[in-house]
């Protein structure tokens, strides 16, 4: 087990697999970001392995009530957190500086509670509308997925502050070589799941997006950030489970 995947699991879940891997270096944090892809395929299958086990005894709809608190559990809801504080520094600040400021505040705003909330209500509604023959490999991609677009967003970009932060040591030193590590596990996954026309349609709407949100932390923010990367991942996998059984019709 190689430590830049210890770091990637560490970082992603709220599991601890070893208790001798510390202190890592910029450059192994880098590296970790490469395993994001497959950190999130194992987060997926306990998904996937979640659902099969409570579908036999509760109803669809309190199975996918749990299968969201699992995620949470499971990531400590360290993407949600990111996708409220994005959402406050857009409703409040006028400028990027204003908008970092913002983030940084603990407490929750008006409109970072509202759209938590409507994102977990996409959420379980993308959830309840999969068609049943591919529920199990979109459960087990849709972690992947999110976790290759952060990969993807902070690839060759500036990170906001400027005082440095915790997304700062991960930028640093990421390279197309790690990126190219996590899509090629994704789209093997993708591939192997739903077909080669669904990963490719999936991949290609997913690159459009982290272009979009790209230009959006650019323009917005001045650069990344740790909670700017939770919010892609929020987005990329709600939009996934909203658009998925268009994309499996159309094939």
């Amino acid at each position: 087990m190689t430590r830049p995947f210890v770091f990637a699991w560490h970082f992603l879940t709220a599991i601890p697999i070893s208790r001798s891997h510390h202190a890592p270096s910029s450059a192994e944090l880098a590296t970790s970001m490469a395993w994001y892809s497959t950190v999130g395929l194992v987060i997926g299958g306990l998904l996937a392995a979640a659902d099969q086990g409570l579908r036999l005894f509760l109803t669809a709809e309190m199975a996918n009530v749990l299968l969201i608190v699992l995620l949470v559990l499971l990531t400590r809801g360290l993407h949600q957190d990111g996708l409220a504080d994005t959402l406050d520094g857009l409703a409040g600040g006028r400028t990027a500086a204003d908008r970092l400021r913002i983030m940084r505040d603990p407490s929750v705003g008006a409109l970072g509670a509202t759209g938590l909330f409507l994102s977990l209500l996409l959420r379980y509604a993308g959830l309840l509308a999969l068609p049943q023959p591919v529920r199990l490999p979109v459960l087990l991609c849709m972690p992947a997925l999110g976790r290759w677009a952060m990969v993807l967003v902070a690839w060759a970009s500036p990170y906001a502050r400027s005082e440095g932060g915790l997304a700062a040591a991960f930028l640093t030193h990421l390279s197309w070589q790690h990126v190219l590590l996590s899509s090629l596990v994704l789209a093997c996954a993708l591939t192997a799941g739903l077909g080669a026309i669904v990963a490719a349609s999936t991949i290609g709407l997913g690159v459009m997006v982290v272009v979009v949100v790209r230009r959006g932390c650019r323009a917005w923010f001045g650069g990344v950030t740790g909670d700017l990367l939770g919010a892609t991942n929020e987005l990329i996998e709600i939009l996934f489970l909203l658009l998925i059984p268009l994309l499996v019709m159309a094939r």
